[in-house]
C-alpha cells in the first residue's frame, strides 16, 4: 500500500484532522476532546496522511513554530504500514523549512527508550497530561534519527 502526506491548514482541513484524531485520542486513548483539540490547532504546521488509492485520511501531526511535534495519530488498521514514518518525516522537514535547531516531544513515559533510539534526550521531569506520564524529549534538528516511531499525544 502507499499513502501521500501532505503539509495543511487548519481553516481547510480541520474536518479531516479532527476525524482522525477523534479515532484514535478520543475513542481509542479516552483522553477528553477539550484537550486533544487546543487553540494550538489554528497555529501548527498540519500533516494529513491519506490513503493513495482510496484517498481515505489515515494519519495527522503537527508541528508548532517552537519545535513542538504532537498530535501523531494514524488509524489502527493502517498502523502496519508505518505510516507514522512517513508523518514524522514530513514534520522533520517542515522543521528543517522552518529553520528550528531543535525539536522536541512530550513522550508517553513508557515509549522514552523507542524515541532515544531516535536521538532524542530527556529533559525535565516526569508529569502528568491527561491521566497519561509523560517526559519531555529533545533533539537537535540535525541529529534526528528515522526509526520505527511511536503515536503521540
Amino acid at each position: 500500500m502507499s499513502y501521500t502526506v501532505s503539509r495543511v491548514q487548519w481553516e481547510q482541513a480541520a474536518p479531516l484532522l479532527k476525524n482522525v484524531r477523534e479515532k484514535v485520542f478520543v475513542c481509542e486513548w479516552r483522553i477528553p476532546k477539550n484537550v486533544e483539540f487546543d487553540r494550538k490547532d489554528h497555529f501548527a504546521n498540519h500533516v494529513l496522511a491519506c490513503h493513495d488509492n482510496t484517498q481515505e485520511p489515515i494519519g495527522t501531526g503537527r508541528i508548532l513554530s517552537s519545535g513542538e511535534i504532537s498530535r501523531i495519530a494514524v488509524l489502527k488498521y493502517y498502523r502496519k504500514d508505518r505510516v507514522d514514518e512517513i508523518i514524522l518525516q514530513k514534520l522533520f522537514k517542515i522543521a528543517q523549512e522552518m529553520n528550528l535547531k531543535e525539536i522536541f516531544i512530550y513522550s508517553p513515559l513508557d515509549a522514552t527508550e523507542y524515541f532515544q533510539k531516535l536521538n532524542f534526550n530527556t529533559a525535565g521531569a516526569v508529569f502528568m497530561e491527561a491521566g497519561i506520564p509523560r517526559q519531555k524529549m529533545t533533539c537537535p534538528i540535525n541529529e534526528v534519527s528515522l526509526a520505527k516511531y511511536y503515536l503521540s499525544h
